[in-house]
């Protein structure tokens, strides 16, 4: 009776704890929650003052009766659920399902948290018990039942004015807006076109740089100054023959410092931009590392709480991540004094630390060989961004250099030194030199494209103040102005969190939700709207104006923060949210029909029986139909009457000049010249790639990667058609060692890892090159049905006679 169980929520951070606790300690898992609010109308009881009617989750029912026999042998329970809001509930529900009290006695009930699960961390928590903290549970069910109450309300209105089986939610319909208004921006953009003059200088030394013209007389020059070729091509002119001195020399001193550890938004935002890892797979990737990971001394977890929007560190992690940096880079690279970090973010609740390793000890090329390349990934943008964010700081030095053009007479050797002899022309390069690397040796924080054009900046020649320099070209550059961008996975984070909307740690199931609905597509990590989408959004925000608004919502986290403080209560708040709510929305289900949210006219008429044509939408989408339905039925694709959004590329046309168009056909995305229909060059969007491997079949051509009109990557020879050669796989420039086909192709399958093998019919050579990726620890492998089997399902003859089942 002396033994004490401990409660945690996955059996992967049971199994670690457990070890670190010894024999007198029971761990145990909940499974994630034990109850919540059910999916049906009627689990809040708006009329006994929000009282919220939860029920046991049907898979919780088997943990709860293993958790409960295990208190009978048990003289204390001890809660060690995550150190947050949700974890904070999930303690209480299970007190609540189990029909205990913290004021009993047998067993008595304590609440542990810890942000890492380490040994001493452990240890640590279970000597500091306390009791759960009830302004947490209070905010945690302020926002389920607040969640609820904005779902199951808003969803079938959805369902009656747009169609069955649509979602709203609090914060996934900002989301939504956000997005959808980011694509109006982009459709109403208007492309504007200017132009740069570039210039290739020689400094007397002998190097090259480029400099740009910025000023002519000594008005500085906008960025729509030159608005065409031909004032570009007169400027050019008016420059040509120009003697090119040094007017300016600038030299200055720079330091940059490192970006902060991660919290969770930034961690999502990082592994999106540098790893490709969407939201949800970043935090269950992170949750595996935080749990425990057996590095050779038993199960660990390597990483600190993964939800959190604190940037601060303990003293003993400074200190840890000081001694790591002395000894892998020197004295240079350590900070006298530790630097402090303080978050930026709208709401952050700062109570925790900041996501970093359990030990800066534990380097990313030691714990490699137990990780798999997933969790090696993300651990390694992990530790680098901790240790570099108390790494000295960059010292960069940048050098402006102002060139002045103008022309000279032949007798200006007797005019006057400050008599202007015609227009003056500056030009100005920019160089940028690291003197000390710093922090930037190990980690460079990644930025988000936002359409516009970066610095170009390199090493300058050194140069002096009245040097000449010679001209080697002149080049007049076209360009557009280009729309904002759409938003990424990482710009939605970054956004949502700026404006104080919603939780990091509820983004990836936001983001999910969007797509599952098919509201958005996610294409190269980057929302497009669906027609669909877009006429929600349009509804919630035509009539629900305050519910979507980014400043209400943001101001409803601020009302569940103050509640977590104990500072507001939780009933009054959902009743001022409440009460105008429902109102407005009895208001529009009266209001609001169906044809109006769904159905927009026309000037065209139909072609069968001269009625207005009206787009409607329908399950794929917009598309255009009589308003004479169902007498007339005529339909026809909107995809022909929508205006095409005009993409303008880097590249000129090869044939007359002009820029090409991005532009979409029926087998995707082409280059095709703006100067259509005088000019009909057309190029394929993605040129194929030159692998360097001669054709094995005629000789003459070179093989090249090429994409296939489904998108898949695929090898063939440049000579097509004359030579029709092709491999799905990737060849390499060796013979077969076996039978001698100048070919082999390189693979990699999850079954059998990546390998070689000659692609000849008849010859079987093959050589392992990396064997498979062993199944991780604790993950379940999922055995797949026999293709045997599926054959006897669905083939339409005679069942084969029974056989012994054993064999």
């Amino acid at each position: 009776m002396t033994k004490s169980l401990v409660i945690v929520e996955s059996p992967a951070k049971a199994k670690t704890i457990e070890k670190f606790l010894g024999k007198s300690y029971k761990v145990l898992a909940s499974y994630g929650h034990v109850r919540a609010l059910p999916s049906r109308k009627g689990s809040v009881d708006v009329a006994r003052d929000f009282e919220p009617r939860y029920e046991i989750l049907p898979k919780s029912k088997t943990y709860l009766d293993h958790i409960r026999k295990e208190i009978l042998n048990s003289s204390e329970l001890i809660l060690a659920t995550d150190p947050d809001r949700e974890g904070e509930a999930i303690a209480w529900h299970l007190l609540e399902a189990l029909g205990l009290s913290e004021k009993d006695s047998q067993p008595t009930v304590r609440r542990v948290t810890f942000h890492e699960i380490t040994k001493n961390a452990i240890r640590k928590a279970m000597e500091e018990p306390r009791g759960i903290a009830l302004a947490l549970v209070d905010a945690q069910q302020a926002r389920s039942i607040l969640d609820y109450l904005v779902g199951f309300n808003l969803s079938p209105f959805l369902w009656k004015k747009i169609r069955y089986g649509l979602s709203a939610g609090r914060v996934q319909s900002v989301a939504l807006r956000l997005i959808c208004e980011r694509e109006k921006e982009i459709q109403a953009f208007k492309s504007d076109e200017y132009w740069t003059i570039e210039a290739l200088l020689q400094s007397a030394g002998g190097g090259e740089f480029q400099a740009r013209l910025i000023a002519v007389d000594g008005d500085k020059l906008d960025k729509f100054a030159i608005g065409n070729g031909k004032q570009a091509r007169e400027v050019v002119k008016s420059i040509e023959d120009n003697e090119f001195r040094v007017a300016g020399v600038t030299a200055k001193e720079k330091k940059r410092n490192p970006a902060p550890p991660f919290t969770t938004s930034t961690l999502q935002q990082e592994a999106s931009r540098k790893l490709g890892f969407s939201a949800g797979k970043t935090m269950s990737t992170a949750q595996k590392l935080y749990e425990g990971i057996d590095i050779g001394g038993g199960a660990e977890g390597l990483i600190t709480y993964m939800r959190t929007d604190s940037v601060a560190l303990s003293r003993e992690a400074i200190d840890d991540a000081r001694k790591v940096i002395g000894q892998r880079f020197g004295a240079d690279y350590t900070l006298a004094v530790p630097r402090e970090f303080k978050s930026k973010a709208k709401n952050a609740q700062e109570a925790h630390e900041a996501i970093r390793p359990t030990s800066f000890a534990n380097l990313p090329e030691k714990v490699k060989s137990h990780l798999s390349p997933d969790q090696f990934r993300l651990y390694d943008l992990i530790w680098r961004r901790a240790i570099a964010s108390q790494m000295a700081a960059a010292i960069l030095d940048t050098t402006t250099v102002d060139i002045e053009a103008k022309k000279v007479r032949h007798d200006e050797a007797t005019a006057s030194p400050d008599k202007k002899t015609g227009n003056t022309f500056l030009f100005r390069a920019s160089g940028q030199v690291i003197r000390f690397p710093g922090f930037m040796k190990l980690y460079i924080e990644g930025i988000d494209d936002n359409g516009q054009e970066g610095e170009k900046e390199g090493m300058l020649p050194k140069m002096a103040q009245g040097e000449m320099v010679a001209c080697l070209d002149l080049t007049p550059e076209q360009h557009f102005t280009q729309p904002p961008p759409r938003f990424t996975e990482a710009t939605l984070v970054k956004t949502l969190e700026e404006n104080g909307i919603g939780r990091p740690s509820t983004y990836a199931p936001i983001m999910n939700t969007l797509v599952t609905r098919k509201y958005v597509r996610l294409e190269k990590r980057t929302f497009f709207p669906e027609d669909l989408g877009m006429v929600v959004s349009d509804l919630l925000s035509a009539h629900f104006t305050r519910y979507v608004d980014y400043e209400f919502t943001a101001q409803m986290e601020e009302e569940l923060d103050a509640i977590s403080r104990g500072e507001k209560k939780w009933r009054p708040m959902l009743r001022e949210f409440w009460e105008p709510f429902i109102a407005l929305l009895k208001q529009k289900e009266v209001e609001v029909s169906k044809q109006e949210v769904t159905t927009e006219t026309t000037d065209r008429v139909c072609p069968d029986c001269g009625k207005q044509l009206v787009i409607k939408l329908g399950r794929s989408g917009k598309f255009l139909a009589c308003s004479g339905f169902p007498e007339c039925r005529f339909t026809e694709s909107l995809a022909a009457e929508e205006e095409k959004e005009v993409l303008y590329s880097e590249e000129k046309c090869e044939k007359c000049g002009e820029p090409m168009l991005i532009k979409s056909g029926r087998f995707g995305k082409f280059l095709a010249c703006s100067g259509y229909p005088k000019c009909k060059n057309i190029q394929p969007l993605v040129k194929p790639k030159a692998l360097g491997v001669p054709c094995p079949a005629c000789r003459e051509g070179e093989l090249q990667e090429k994409k296939s009109r489904y998108g898949k990557i695929f090898y063939s020879c440049n000579r097509y058609p004359a030579c029709k050669f092709a491999l799905w796989d990737l060849p390499v420039n060796e013979a077969c060692p076996k039978c001698g086909f100048p070919v082999i192709v390189e693979k990699t399958t999850k079954r059998d890892g990546r390998y070689r093998k000659c692609t000849q019919e008849g010859c079987d050579w093959r050589h392992l090159l990396e064997a498979p990726e062993k199944p991780v620890k604790g993950e379940k492998k999922i055995a797949k049905k026999p293709a045997a089997a599926k054959k006897e399902k669905t083939a339409k003859v005679d069942k084969p006679a029974k056989t012994n089942s054993k064999k």
